[in-house]
């Protein structure tokens, strides 16, 4: 199987950025590039009213993106804390 391309939106490329917890910084990167390999892991949610837009868990924070399968492409559309990312 070919491992999916992943693209960052610039905003949320921006937020992990501005991060200053490094190792939070490193555990967010690390769960989009297992993206890769495992666009749907074991512990992702499909969003309700979104099509093909799931969300992972990293800790207190979250990762949405969207899975374009026919293009083998997954796009990180936001990352934040859980009480403001679904805002």
């Amino acid at each position: 199987m070919n491992p999916y391309r992943v693209v960052i939106d610039r905003q949320a490329l921006k937020f992990l950025q501005k991060l200053r917890d490094r190792e939070l910084s490193h555990r967010l990167s690390e769960a989009i590039e297992g993206l890769k390999t495992a666009p749907r892991p074991a512990d992702c949610q499909k969003l309700s009213g979104r099509d093909h837009q799931y969300r992972i868990r990293v800790g207190s924070y979250r990762i949405i993106y969207e899975i374009r399968d026919s293009e083998l492409v997954i796009l990180v559309l936001a990352m934040g804390h859980r009480r403001e990312i679904y805002r």
